[in-house]
């Protein structure tokens, strides 16, 4: 019996056991991942079913006639993992950010489409900028998403990318190569903002730009199963209140940053005052306006080094 059938009322005909065609699949999957809570049943089913028999998902409705037995046997494997709710990204092995198809694994947080406003406030501030070679940290890199999607904009520009998890890493160089920016963007293996110290980028960053952990501690255990029981926590835990990690960049930001230079952070809903606060504070560093994401939310903190200071 294939992966995922006869698993009880709603789990869906027993894929491989008599051929199916593809709205016949779709239709039950949707029934199937509705009954186990997914919130997009319908969009993972067919991302899910295109998976399996190797094509996109505009390819599926051109599709006549019955599945072959050894791909719906593939997607019966992939319905079971995504009704137990492990993301679409980590079972289909990619997540589309920038318009880049980056390679994800259980490694890395998957890249989500608001992170692409911290791109785009990051590249706003640098146009800025008078003409010239440009250094620029990602701190916290996880799949690459943020550094490569830079470097793919900014082609003169010199990246560099830190991390904590050498698996993170690994998945990173992979999608840097992958779009052919690897001799631009320098992966560093170590915690937050030391790697960048430890190779002598001390007042010469042009821009610092994280997507930190930002979910309180005692908050992690209400996100969604997809989150909680799938995405490394280490990429989540933000400490007690959520901004641990946002004091350690406020604090690194002075002594990295060139004068003029920015430092851009992502927050989360409702985290945007207490941030501006926090980097109100910091000497050296002037806080500016934060940036909406397209739902209109508080998304991105930035702050600039005082353009005097020593």
């Amino acid at each position: 019996m294939a992966a995922g059938a006869g698993e009880g009322p709603g789990s869906g005909p027993e894929y491989g056991a008599s051929p199916l065609d593809v709205a016949t699949l779709l239709r039950e999957a949707t029934a199937r991942l509705r009954a186990a809570g997914v919130g997009t049943p319908r969009l993972d089913a067919e991302c899910l079913l295109a998976a399996a028999l190797g094509c996109d998902r505009a390819a599926l409705y051109g599709r006549r006639g019955a599945i072959a037995s050894e791909a719906s046997c593939r997607f019966a494997a992939l319905l079971a993992r995504r009704a137990a709710r492990e993301p679409v990204a980590y079972l289909t092995g990619v997540r589309e950010f920038w318009s880049l198809p980056l390679t994800v694994t259980p490694a890395v947080l998957i890249p989500r489409p608001e992170t692409e406003t911290l791109v785009e406030a990051v590249l706003g501030c640098l146009a800025e900028r008078a003409s010239g070679p440009l250094t620029v940290a990602d701190v916290g890199t996880g799949s690459g998403a943020i550094a490569i999607a830079l470097a793919v904009e900014l082609r003169e520009a010199r990246i560099f990318a830190t991390d904590v998890s050498p698996a993170a890493l690994a998945v990173a160089v992979e999608n840097a190569h992958r779009f052919r920016v690897e001799r631009r963007v320098t992966f560093l293996q170590g915690n937050w903002t030391a790697p960048l110290f430890a190779v002598g980028l001390a007042g010469h960053l042009h821009a610092v730009v994280a997507n930190p952990p930002y979910i309180p501690s005692a908050g992690l255990a209400a996100l969604d199963p997809e989150i909680v029981r799938f995405e490394p926590r280490l990429a989540l835990d933000g400490g007690p209140d959520g901004f641990a990690f946002h004091r350690e960049l406020a604090a690194a930001a002075p002594l990295l940053l060139t004068p003029g230079g920015w430092l851009a952070q992502e927050v989360g809903e409702g985290q945007a005052e207490v941030v501006r606060a926090l980097l109100a504070t910091v000497p050296g560093l002037v806080p500016h306006a934060v940036v909406q994401d397209l739902a209109h939310r508080d998304r991105v903190c930035l702050a600039q080094r005082s353009p005097g200071a020593g």
